[in-house]
């Protein structure tokens, strides 16, 4: 009988289940639903809302493809790890109904919420305790709607992450975890536990706050509801949790101090593991737990996000007609143009506030267009030397924190598809990259795996996880894309009218 194991991950873009042997370590199946990309809501500018039914009916959807394809019998189903989009707020009453969209990663509606709770809690806290200020998290969220929406919060029985929800659709229990707390900014490292003084000033009941269990371990049963609507039997264990950050840099096995992974989705990461709790001094880069910390074993993943990516590469496919361009020939146009676009710049701040830019509405911007010298490739070139730029921003933040930055790792898809911005990424950041065939709905299964206890160890989770290609800088590349992300840098100063 084989030993199988099933990751979910909800992204903002899609839902993927991918189905994992254990004994290989390779994946047998997985699918992602829908087929076009997810709705994201925008009531209001600034605002980014998803309904949690939508994803609950693409886990039932997807759940059901893999394990009806790879032809699953009873029992060989032996655990369920769930990857979620980060910082979403879900609420739901006594009934585990859900109160209102939840509001995701990328609504920009409490900066300003997050910005006097720093001035309140100060600086002197917030900072060793949180290793962030408030910021745009969810507790800030949250408490947008204490202020907003003061009936619907009266009906407030708990709140959740994206995950978390999940979860709770499949077991009927509601748990979450302490990467999770900590990524809504709910956690004090130095306590160890939930930070009395963020909820005391958000006005945030405790009970509200679910029970926290460890990222690997039984969380839960599936119920015979929950088994009719996914196909998965009755009785299989949830027994893993993480963030999409946190779970990216797991399913590359990314977890000691010093190892880094990233991510070129719809937004674009990298996420540094440590063993001390470092921190930015103006939190453009965020701090928090990652799944493999312990009270005796401390474990933190430094994470640097830009939230316009794949979303600016997106954006620009359906400007130039969607079905009659692939990501692939977008490629070959933009490595057709030369080195620094010809003098053309994109700023790929187009999707809410960004952290690394101080919480600041940046927005996208097409700087030095020549009407009489630029075409396609010049835009789609710029737009893949602009999203690396931003990243290489927040990666010298982190080598300022003292991160000590050499190989990355990352899974062979999205924008880490188009040779350009390998090539771009590597350069600009005199880095090695280090591709791998894996995802976070994979990821998400490996962890269960460990949650369930088949696997010994973390270690012996990998074994199947193949390195596809290795990608070492050459220096003669270093100085051309140097003054790429200079010409980059002086052209947000002067939008920004900062020095930075």
């Amino acid at each position: 009988m084989r030993q199988l194991l099933l990751g979910l991950d909800i992204g903002s873009s899609s839902i993927k289940a991918s189905l994992l042997n254990a004994e290989t370590g390779k994946a047998i199946v997985a699918k992602a639903f829908p087929e076009e990309e997810m709705v994201i809501e925008s009531p209001n500018e600034g605002w980014a809302e998803q309904d949690p039914e939508m994803w609950w009916k693409y886990i039932q959807q997807s759940s059901k493809y893999v394990l009806e394809k790879a032809g699953v019998k009873p029992g060989e189903l032996k655990g369920i790890g769930i990857a979620y989009q980060m910082h979403g707020l879900v609420m739901v009453d006594k009934d585990q109904k859900v109160l209102r969209p939840s509001i995701i990663w990328c609504d920009s509606r409490a900066v300003q919420i997050g910005e006097k709770a720093f001035q309140d809690l100060g600086e002197e806290y917030c900072l060793p305790h949180l290793l962030n200020s408030p910021g745009n998290f969810t507790a800030s969220k949250l408490r947008w709607v204490l202020e907003n929406e003061p009936e619907l919060a009266a009906r407030i029985h708990k709140i959740m992450l994206p995950g978390d929800y999940i979860a709770m659709k499949l077991t009927g229990e509601i748990l979450t975890s302490e990467t999770g707390l900590s990524e809504g900014i709910f956690w004090d490292f130095k306590s160890n536990g939930l930070s009395e003084k963020v909820l005391n000033n958000y006005g945030i009941n405790k009970e509200w706050i679910p029970t926290v269990v460890p990222s690997y371990s039984l969380q839960g049963k599936v119920t015979e509801e929950a088994s009719k609507l996914t196909g998965i039997e009755t009785g299989v264990s949830v027994s893993y949790r993480a963030g999409d950050q946190p779970n990216n840099a797991f399913s590359l096995q990314v977890l000691k101090p010093g190892e880094l992974a990233t991510t070129a989705g719809t937004s674009g990461t990298v996420y540094g593991v440590c063993d001390s709790p470092l921190y930015d001094p103006q939190s453009r880069v965020n701090t928090f737990v990652h799944v493999n910390h312990s009270k005796e074993k401390p474990s933190y993943g430094v994470l640097l996000c830009i939230n316009g990516t794949g979303i600016l590469n997106s954006w620009i496919k359906k400007l130039m007609g969607a079905a009659k361009i692939g990501y692939e020939e977008m490629n070959q146009l933009a490595s057709s143009a030369p080195i620094g676009s010809g003098g053309l710049t994109f700023i790929p701040f187009g999707n809410g506030a960004e952290r690394i830019m101080q919480n600041k509405q940046v927005g996208a911007h097409l700087l030095g267009l020549d009407l009489l010298k630029h075409d396609k490739k010049h835009m789609l070139r710029a737009a893949q030397e602009g999203i690396v730029s931003a990243l290489t921003f927040g990666f010298r933040i982190m080598q300022d924190m003292g991160m000590d930055l050499k190989t990355v790792k990352a899974g062979k898809a999205n924008m880490f598809l188009s040779p350009i911005f390998r090539k771009t990424f590597v350069h600009m950041n005199k880095i090695v990259l280090e591709l791998y065939d894996t995802d976070g709905a994979q990821g998400a299964a490996r962890g269960a795996g460990i949650g369930v206890g088949l696997f010994a160890n973390e270690s012996e989770a990998f074994d199947g996880l193949e390195l596809l290609e290795t990608i070492e800088p050459n220096e003669q590349f270093f100085e051309p894309y140097e003054e790429v992300y200079l010409h980059w840098k002086n052209q947000l100063e002067k939008i920004q009218n900062l020095k930075l």
